[in-house]
């Protein structure tokens, strides 16, 4: 198992969830959401920065087929904007599928979920997107230790980097 802080993002239309492992690579933590947007790509460097992340995992959501359809192609350009940002930085692409159905089974099979209305709603989504990149990463970093391979698929930038 490679040693280092790594940083999973979980890119949605409307928000991002960053979850961080320690710097063992063994657990990974809900970090913040982000709204998607002008500076969200700035803001994850900031926190590449100050986790001291060796890598970041981006969520690839493959479809059963494996052809590749508008999320996937979506999550793919972030992850290769993320790539030319962060260089020498790596950003790899990770199947995510079903980290949000199992992020928020798991949510709601624990404690009170928040506040009822408008702004529960809001706060649950922001709350299942965090959760959504913590299965992410903590999958990823399972993947790791049990074959000893770095899990899913470098991202070149757009520049060929």
């Amino acid at each position: 198992m490679r040693h280092g802080a790594r940083l999973a993002i979980d890119p949605g239309n409307a928000r991002i969830g960053v979850a961080a492992s320690d710097p063992s690579g063994t657990l990974a933590s809900p970090v913040e959401t982000i709204p998607r947007g002008k500076g969200d790509q700035q803001r994850i460097a900031q926190l590449v920065v100050e986790r001291e992340a060796r890598e970041v995992v981006v969520g690839y959501p493959a479809s059963l087929s494996g052809e590749e359809g508008p999320a996937a192609r979506s999550a793919r350009e972030f992850a290769q904007g993320l790539a030319h940002l962060l260089h020498p930085v790596p950003v790899r692409l990770v199947d995510e599928r079903l980290t949000t159905v199992t992020a928020q089974g798991q949510l709601l099979s624990g404690a009170s979920f928040g506040k009822k209305g408008a702004k529960g709603g809001r706060a649950r989504r922001s709350v299942i997107d965090q959760a959504a990149a913590t299965v992410l990463l903590q999958s990823a970093l399972d993947q790791e230790r049990s074959t000893g391979r770095p899990p899913g698929e470098i991202v070149r930038s757009s520049q060929g980097e």
